[in-house]
């Protein structure tokens, strides 16, 4: 997997301060305004727990080719996350406290404090035309279907596509304008490709555009591109292009498709000399069986000819089956079978203590959610 930024010192620490600035003059302005109507502070949250079970029985205890649920054969609370946040009117702001070992994953290289800072970032609707809404701070990435928060996927492990081609977050500024009930466009300009301090003086530029011709339908558009190796190579770009289309087909039957193509220019100094090229495609089916239960299927295709995200030159795919139960309106249970295959060898071991490699990869896991 190609090396992701993750370093977040000054900018952070100035952000938080913002954060914090911002609501107290919020709170200030409530008493100078009493015609205004403020809107609240609410805090939320999440605890995301699993255990997963690798049928090729790893004497790492590993799953290969995961991006969170990586533990295998033991309980792991995945990660816990505190969440404060304010609608902008006009004037938001929304800070992200998480800890554990998936937010260990993101936030690696993270120095201090700050690594326990999954977003932060205050929100202002400028009032032009609808509004123009623009965040500044740390966010997630606007690319792919899929998500960090396990709570808001539909599967519980994550996708090829979500691990190995897309950022997971970035530092700096974004703006969105509705231009109608069925279009909005938003730009985004980042100190690098993920993460905070830049490797380069360059900037990373994003574009997302949202299209909904029906209430049924979306299809979103997403781009990044911007120099992603360090000062004396920094004219070369990395280019991702995502393209997503979701159908509501019935109340009960939603269906996704998501693709992504990545290009990097690389040079003689980089591990990867010539043009490095990924891209895959993943399916989704989710139908909803009663109000309580649902049950979701993914299917990728992955293509990494020079191992540039993966590792190794290597064409991947998979096949996960979900069953997702709510007993209660804030507890999502899910179990889960997931089938990974790959024309490259995975680095697991077998049952008998001898090393092998094998081309598959068979797990089954549960999920439990508690969202507050």
């Amino acid at each position: 997997m190609f090396m992701r930024t993750r370093h977040a010192r000054r900018l952070s620490t100035t952000l938080l301060l913002f954060c914090a600035a911002a609501a107290l003059q919020s709170a200030s302005g409530q008493t100078q305004d009493s015609a205004a109507a403020p809107t609240p502070v609410v805090v939320g949250g999440y605890v995301d727990s699993y255990f997963s079970f690798n049928l090729d029985r790893p004497k790492s205890h590993m799953n290969q080719l995961r991006n969170f649920d990586v533990t295998e054969n033991a309980f792991t609370v995945a990660n816990a996350e505190i969440s404060v946040t304010k609608a902008a009117a006009p004037l938001g702001f929304r800070v992200d406290a998480d800890f554990g070992p998936t937010n260990d994953i993101v936030q690696s290289g993270t120095p201090g404090s700050l690594a326990n800072i999954g977003q932060a970032y205050v929100t202002y609707v400028v009032p032009v035309g609808a509004g123009l809404t623009v965040d500044a701070g740390r966010f997630v990435t606007h690319m792919g279907q899929e998500v960090i928060k396990a709570k808001d996927d539909i599967n519980y492990s994550r996708s090829l596509l979500f691990a190995l081609s897309i950022p997971y977050y970035h530092h700096g500024i974004r703006a969105s304008y509705p231009f109608s009930s069925k279009f909005t466009l938003c730009v985004h300009v980042y100190n690098g490709y993920n993460g905070g301090i830049p490797v380069n003086p360059g900037k990373t530029f994003g574009f997302q555009a949202i299209y909904t011709p029906t209430s049924a339908l979306t299809v979103t558009g997403n781009y990044i591109g911007g120099p992603a190796l360090p000062d004396s190579v920094s004219k070369e770009w990395r280019n991702v292009g995502n393209l997503i289309v979701s159908y509501q087909a019935t109340d009960r039957l939603g269906l996704t498709v998501d693709a992504v193509y990545g290009q990097e220019n690389s040079t003689p100094q980089t591990p990867f000399q010539g043009v490095a090229l990924w891209k895959g495609v993943a399916g989704y089916v989710r139908y909803q069986i009663t109000d309580p239960s649902a049950i979701a299927v993914r299917g990728e295709i992955y293509n990494d000819p020079k191992g540039f995200t993966s590792g190794a030159p290597q064409n991947l795919s998979e096949v996960t089956l979900t069953y997702e139960y709510k007993p209660v309106t804030n507890l999502i249970l899910r179990a889960e079978y997931r089938y990974d295959m790959t024309n490259g060898d995975l680095a697991i071991y077998d049952g008998d203590g001898g090393p092998a490699t094998r081309k598959n990869q068979a797990t089954l896991g549960i999920g439990a959610i508690v969202v507050f």
